[in-house]
């Protein structure tokens, strides 16, 4: 079965709107790429400031491949006299997770 990595980003309140700005301007950066199979950002409603980033993968190889080539590139666009953006995050963890159960709606 499939594979999750889940990036917890800590993100204080004034940054959240340049977060999720960046990630919807990302223009399919990942959906792209060799086995990914679902994304999904996570906006904290209450009680915490960390969002979570979802993405769903065949295997950690493709995440793996991901990381060292699309992921890489897109954090390090523009090249080394463009401005550097500031992160929106404070601090990040990923957590992964295999996924051993899993089920849809039934449709009919």
């Amino acid at each position: 079965m499939s594979i999750v990595k889940i990036n917890v980003l800590t993100v204080p309140e004034e940054q959240r709107e340049v977060l999720e700005q960046r990630f919807g301007s990302r223009a399919g950066a990942v959906e792209n790429s060799d086995g990914f199979e679902w994304f999904e950002l996570l906006r904290p409603v209450e009680g915490t400031d960390q969002y979570l980033v979802y993405t769903r993968w065949r295997d950690e190889e493709s995440f793996q491949a991901w990381m060292e080539g699309p992921m890489k590139a897109a954090h390090q666009r523009g090249g080394e006299d463009a401005p550097q953006q500031r992160p929106a995050a404070a601090g990040s963890t990923l957590w992964s997770f295999e996924v051993v159960q899993q089920a849809a709606p039934k449709h009919g």
